[in-house]
This record gives C-alpha cells, sequence and structure tokens, in this order.
C-alpha cells in the first residue's frame, strides 16, 4: 500500500533545534500573559460588552488566519479531523475568549490570573484522558491540589466558599473548555501543523462569531476609547493568533513536555502586566495563590512528563497545550 492510499492521517514528526522551541515557546506565552490585563482593560468601563469583545477579537483572528491559510495554500482538514478542529474552536476561540470576558466584568486580571493559573495541569489531565495513559499517583494528586488551591485562592478573595460568585465560576469553567480544547490542538498539530490547527479553528468558528458580533453592535453599540480599541485589536492579532502561530511552533519542535512547562510563567507575567498597566494592588494573597497553583501545576506536568503509562498510537506523551488567548 503507498502512503497517499493510506486511511491513516499521518503523523508530523517533531521539528529539531537547540533551544527552539523554548523560545518560541517563551514568545508565545509573553503574547499571551497580556490576555488578562487588556480584556479588563477592554470591558471594564462597560463601552465594549463582553460579547463583543470575546466575539469580536475571533473575527479579527479569523481574518487573519483565513488569509494566511489561502496564501500557504494550507490542505484542509479530512473527514472527523473536522470535528477535532470543532473541538478546538468550540473551547479556545468561542468559550474561553467569551468566558473570561464576561468574568472580567466582576473580577481583576490578577485575580483571573492566579485561576487560570490552573489551566496547565487541567491540560494535562485532559491529554491523560485522551491519550488513556496511567500516570504516577502524584499527578493526580498535584493536579488535585492545584484546583483544591484555585478553589481556596477564589473562596478567600470574596470572603468565602459560598460568597465566590459568578465570575469564579465562568473562570473554572473557562479553564475546562479550554483544557480540552489545548489537549486536542496538540495532538492534531501533528496532523495539520502548528499554527494550522488554531487557524482552522479560527475559521471554522468564523461565522458564529460574526453573527454574535452583530448581536452585540445592535444591542450595546461599542463606544471604547483609543486605549481600549488598542486592547481589543491586541487580543484579536495577538492573543488569537500570532501568540498561537509562536506558541505551536515551539510545541511541534518540542521537546512538547519541556516547551509546555513555560507556560507556567504566563500567569506570574500577567499578574505583574495587571500592577503595571491596571495599577491594581497586588496582595500577598495573590502572590501566595499564584504559586501554589503554579507549583501544583509544574509538579502535575513534570510528574505526567515521566508516567509509565503507553500513550496511544499517534498521540505523543507530554502534551500539555497552551494557555491561550
Amino acid at each position: 500500500m503507498r502512503p497517499k492510499d493510506s486511511a491513516i492521517a499521518r503523523i508530523r514528526p517533531p521539528l529539531h533545534g537547540r533551544g527552539a522551541g523554548l523560545w518560541w515557546g517563551a514568545l508565545g506565552v509573553i503574547a499571551f500573559s497580556f490576555t488578562m490585563p487588556f480584556t479588563r482593560v477592554a470591558v471594564e468601563d462597560g463601552a465594549m460588552s463582553p460579547l463583543f469583545v470575546g466575539s469580536a477579537r475571533a473575527v479579527l483572528a479569523a481574518v487573519l488566519a483565513g488569509a494566511a491559510l489561502a496564501v500557504t495554500r494550507q490542505r484542509v482538514p479530512r473527514g472527523t479531523q473536522w470535528v477535532r478542529v470543532g473541538i478546538v474552536a468550540a473551547g479556545a476561540v468561542v468559550g474561553f475568549p467569551l468566558l473570561t470576558s464576561y468574568a472580567l466584568t466582576g473580577v481583576a486580571a490578577s485575580h483571573g490570573a492566579v485561576v487560570v493559573a490552573l489551566l496547565p495541569a487541567m491540560t494535562a489531565v485532559m491529554a491523560v484522558v485522551r491519550a488513556g495513559e496511567r500516570p504516577r499517583p502524584w499527578f493526580w494528586v498535584a493536579a488535585g491540589l492545584g484546583a483544591l488551591a484555585a478553589v481556596s485562592f477564589a473562596a478567600l478573595q470574596h470572603g468565602g466558599l459560598g460568597a465566590a460568585g459568578a465570575p469564579d465560576l465562568l473562570l473554572f469553567a473557562a479553564v475546562i473548555v479550554c483544557a480540552i480544547a489545548y489537549a486536542e490542538g496538540g495532538l492534531l498539530s501533528r496532523e495539520l501543523g502548528s499554527w494550522q490547527t488554531i487557524s482552522w479553528a479560527l475559521v471554522l468558528a468564523a461565522p458564529l462569531m460574526l453573527v454574535l458580533t452583530g448581536m452585540a453592535v445592535v444591542d450595546t453599540p461599542p463606544e471604547g476609547t483609543a486605549r481600549e480599541w488598542a486592547a481589543l485589536a491586541y487580543l484579536g492579532v495577538i492573543s488569537m493568533f500570532l501568540g498561537f502561530v509562536a506558541w505551536y511552533r515551539g510545541l511541534a519542535i518540542g521537546p512538547i513536555a519541556r516547551v509546555g512547562q513555560v507556560q507556567l510563567a504566563q500567569p506570574v507575567l500577567s499578574i505583574v502586566w495587571a500592577g503595571l498597566i491596571l495599577h491594581e494592588p497586588i496582595t500577598w494573597t495573590t502572590i501566595v495563590g499564584g504559586a501554589v497553583v503554579v507549583a501544583c501545576a509544574l509538579l502535575a506536568v513534570r510528574t505526567r512528563g515521566s508516567a509509565a503509562g503507553r500513550p496511544a498510537a499517534g498521540i505523543p506523551s507530554g502534551v500539555s497545550g497552551s494557555v491561550a488567548e
């Protein structure tokens, strides 16, 4: 049987480079680290609705992604690959931006960064489920402690577990849907290519996001300042497109497990930018909460990387996904 006759999708092997994967991954993380602060800038004064910010940024990114796919004549996904692209789109393009946009109307960007710091560990959990691995018990302990730390932080910030409101529930929902999308996207990028995966997801979700943008404009016409429009432009061009190009390029070069750990610096950077850009007070609760969540995520990622279980065929060990947008 010739390769072109095979019904099995060709999986691209990891690229090779001396530290290039880490540099590309770090560039993507720096781009993503501004997402929380700039989302807060765009929605905090109410001039732009969360629906508009969450959907318009995806439309802007889809225009760039579609142009890049067309100019470079990328291979169109086939068969069940479209279903997998849909999973990436549902979590990374639709779910995460909309959920965080609504959440950040009620909590500070630094608060959101701490809760979303749970994403690396949650993505590792989803990748374990997807790959059928049997990680060591410490993996589940670390992931559970990370989730407990994030929940405890959210509760303390609001005066108790019962006082944690809708914004935190939205943030936790964003973490879950995004983790599913990134675990699938990390695997699919070996078949479609690194930046091509998020680009096809953006294109697939574009009609829905365009409709939502129109609804948002009719309901609440955006009247943002130059600062707020610049923040929205960053979210669309950098957070949802160019940042992904760099991040998935890093994952493709690999090693995936090592590059994936770079994203653990993202919540720390986001908290710093929130203080510098938004002048948010950085409390000891924020610092300690962020440190504990990041430490648990690091332990989960590392213990999963040394798991004894064998991944399913065609699924690379160590997929950790990325924090998006």
